[in-house]
Order: C-alpha cells, then structure tokens, then sequence
C-alpha cells in the first residue's frame, strides 16, 4: 500500500470499484452541503454510506441511520471519506483505524490534507487519497454503479 498523493486512474478506479461500504465522516442533512451531496450520489451508486456526525446521529441519511462515531459502526468498511478539516483529520483517522479492522482506504475530501494522518494509514496497511472526491473521480472515469462493473 502506499501513499496516493497522485493516484492514477488506475489506482482511483481500483479503490472505487473495490470499495462496497463508505464511512462518510462529517455527513450533513443539509441538502446544500458538500457531505450531503457526494453522500446521496454514493448511495446512488450502489454503495452503503454509513453516515458519520454526532449532531445528526439517530437520523436518517443516505438511507442509513446516521451514528455519533466511527466507534458505533458494527460492520466492515471500507473506505472512510472524510468531510472535515484537515487539522481535524489525524484524530479521524487514529479512531478509524482502531476501530474499523480492515479498512482499505483513508480518502481525504477536496482541499483535505494532513501528511501526518497520511503516514499513520499507510503504515497501517490503508491506501490513502487525499484533496479528491469520490463523486467527481466516478464521473470522470466513467465508472459504473456497484454491482455492474463485473467486479466483486
């Protein structure tokens, strides 16, 4: 695993197409709100997005019960993509990594960088993208919903 400052599209397609559950920290039930936009088209797509923030825990976004904390989340996940400040982030992601054994990927939202969260991630084994949004690369690339890339 390595650090995906610049990511192929290779590498991008690989994650996206690999990925089934999404921890999306910071999810807003504002409909104006980035987190709430990419978190709704990601659900579209085919993934489960598990939305993530403590004053919205209980409600229903995504199609998904929001929970309080990464730590409330009782399943495998994939990939946490985080809609937080960039100081913010090396505390998601010592918590994400504690607590979601397996996780593949750290993703970073646009204008989201913390090289220190980085480096913890990989040295645990996740890919890492940073400054990237999901839905943006799924469109760029021309990916196609979960379940019908003949991947699994």
């Amino acid at each position: 695993m390595s650090i995906l400052h610049q990511p192929s599209d290779a590498q991008i397609a690989k994650i996206l197409t690999e990925t089934r559950v999404i921890a999306l920290v910071g999810a807003s039930a504002n409909p104006a709100r980035p987190s709430n936009e990419v978190g709704n088209f990601l659900a579209a797509q085919g993934y489960k997005v598990i939305p993530v923030n403590p004053g919205q825990a209980g409600k229903i976004l995504f199609g998904q019960t929001c929970v309080a904390s990464l730590a409330e989340i009782d399943e495998p996940v994939d990939m946490v993509d985080i809609f937080r400040r960039s100081e913010a982030v090396l505390e998601v992601v010592e918590e994400a990594l504690l607590r979601l054994k397996g996780l593949k990927t750290v993703w970073m939202q646009l204008g989201v960088i913390n090289a220190s969260a980085a480096a913890l991630a990989t040295a645990q084994g996740a890919d890492v993208v940073m400054d990237r949004c999901p839905k943006i690369e799924i469109a760029r690339l021309g990916l196609a919903p979960v379940g019908e890339s003949g991947l699994s």
